[in-house]
């Protein structure tokens, strides 16, 4: 790949003897073809943050700095000059055959191409990008130290970086033998208490899945095929006049996100074809973001599992892709998430809908195998070059599971939602009009399951969701309501 042309002068100033000098002992972090793990701090607080961050990842991939892996992004209050906004901060992992000093020159030139202007110290900025670590090196320049100096001491630093390396210490020598994790416990607590951020789109507020306070989403289930198990041929997706009708009356019964799906993925479903799915539902979408002005402000998620799919509808207008299979089923979904930039819900799911009833069998337990299933797709997920701040899990009711199992996840979501390496993740719940829910209460017609739904969205709510996914949209938009106003404090 040949590297951006920011990165031509830097190049021809070390090929000219021009470099820093360093100690004799640091001759064995001289440039090579030998890869070197770097951790790098991210931060914004001017313009549009999360958009600025994202930039500076893709232009790190573009420079041959391969981000591995990224932390959530934290909204923080500004330290040592305080008169300025809050700002977004994270931590990514990269990959790299740069030297030390070559790495912050690199940096330095992809803030300046995108135009950050420094005008005070610790001042505001469009973007930051500081190296934190560097393999396990000790490096002191008068441009650079490695480990950052005031990394220690920075909760918005550490918090995102324990993300990744919790377990891990600074390098030797040092004052300590603590983790990084145990120096983060060791800090004050900040106040406020920085929480995660998700985005969603410029028009959709950020989801916070730590901060204690926020509101549950309603996602509303719009089934454009004639097939799903409880409300099949309900909506066509030739009649506009009907869709109209139908999202004006999910958002004033309180719906914030529309789901679109033109699949059934009901247990033993028949498949149909990418074209006939993209038929089903990249004209409905085009429609609400066309002809409907009251869902300017709502997000669209399309129900699929299909990369083709999924590309087509939010090119249309789509804002999240609900994946059920969390790219398993398409090898392509995640590596097409990563390009177009949406965020993506990742559902736990065993085999396929024709196969997955046979695989609900949990031996160490179903709390502690979803979230190994779980970590298993985030990290291909990151593998092909989506966020950590852009995923969302879903635990997958139905899916792969039976009644105990359902109802396992139900009453234990807040330890689910605790795993290590789990904490920062929005979740989705999707109980509505599920088959237990029928057994339980002996309701055998999907559509009447409405009381029994309602006492799952608010365990939903109650175990920590953010979103809840449901047909019957004013009634659970009530439930969750209360909920958030019980639970939610």
């Amino acid at each position: 790949m040949t590297p951006p042309s920011y990165l031509k002068a830097y190049a021809r100033r070390f090929s000219s003897g021009t470099e820093p000098r360093r100690d004799s002992k640091m001759d064995h972090i001289q440039r090579g073809p030998q890869l070197h793990r770097a951790f790098i701090a991210l931060g914004s607080n001017v313009g549009d943050r999360v958009e600025m961050i994202e930039k500076a990842c893709h232009e790190l991939d573009r420079a041959n700095i391969k981000v591995k892996r990224t932390s959530s992004l934290f909204e923080t209050t500004p330290m040592y000059v305080l008169e300025q906004d809050t700002f977004i901060n994270g931590v990514c992992e990269v990959e790299t055959t740069l030297a030390p000093m070559e790495l912050l020159d690199a940096l330095q030139s992809i803030e300046n191409a995108l135009g950050r202007k420094k005008l005070i110290d610790k001042g505001p900025r469009s973007i930051d990008l500081d190296i934190l670590l560097y393999d396990q090196e000790i490096f002191s320049h008068e441009r650079l130290n490695v480990p950052h100096n005031l990394m220690l001491e920075r909760d918005f630093v550490l918090r995102p970086l324990c993300q990744l390396i919790p377990h891990e210490r600074p390098p030797q020598p040092a004052k300590s033998t603590q983790t990084y994790s145990e120096y983060l416990k060791a800090l004050p607590p900040p106040e406020p208490t920085p929480y995660s951020t998700t985005p969603i789109s410029p028009a959709f507020p950020s989801l916070h899945a730590t901060d204690p306070t926020r509101n549950t989403h309603v996602m509303a289930i719009l089934n454009l095929t004639p097939d799903s198990f409880s409300d099949g041929g309900t909506h066509s997706p030739a009649d506009f006049t009907q869709l109209t009708e139908t999202i004006r009356n999910f958002i004033a019964s309180g719906a914030t996100i529309i789901d679109i799906g033109g699949e059934s993925t009901r247990p033993g479903s028949k498949p149909v074809g990418a074209d006939e799915e993209i038929a089903r539902v990249v004209p409905a979408i085009k429609h609400i973001r066309a002809n409907i002005p009251e869902a300017a402000n709502i997000a669209i998620s399309i129900d699929t599992y299909r990369a083709t799919v999924a590309d087509a509808a939010c090119a249309a207008g789509a804002d999240i892709i609900n994946d059920i299979s969390a790219g398993m089923l398409d090898p392509d979904m995640l590596p097409t998430a990563a390009r177009i930039g949406k965020s993506i819900i990742l559902m736990h799911m065993r085999g396929t809908p024709q196969t997955m009833t046979k695989l609900a069998k949990y031996p160490n337990g179903v709390i502690p195998e979803v979230a190994a299933e779980l970590h298993r797709r985030i990290a291909a997920a990151e593998e092909a070059g989506i966020r950590r701040w852009r995923i969302i899990l879903d635990p997958g009711l139905g899916f792969a599971k039976n009644q105990p199992h359902d109802l396992e996840i139900l009453r234990d979501l807040p330890r689910l939602r605790q795993v290590e390496g789990l904490e920062c993740f929005p979740w989705l719940m999707g109980p509505s009009r599920k088959r237990f829910i029928g057994h339980i209460t002996g309701v055998k017609t999907p559509k009447e399951r409405v009381w029994g739904t309602g006492a799952t969205v608010s365990a939903s709510v109650a175990g920590g969701a953010d979103i809840v996914r449901v047909h019957d949209v004013r009634e659970m938009w009530q439930v969750a309501k209360v909920a958030d106003a019980i639970y939610r404090v």
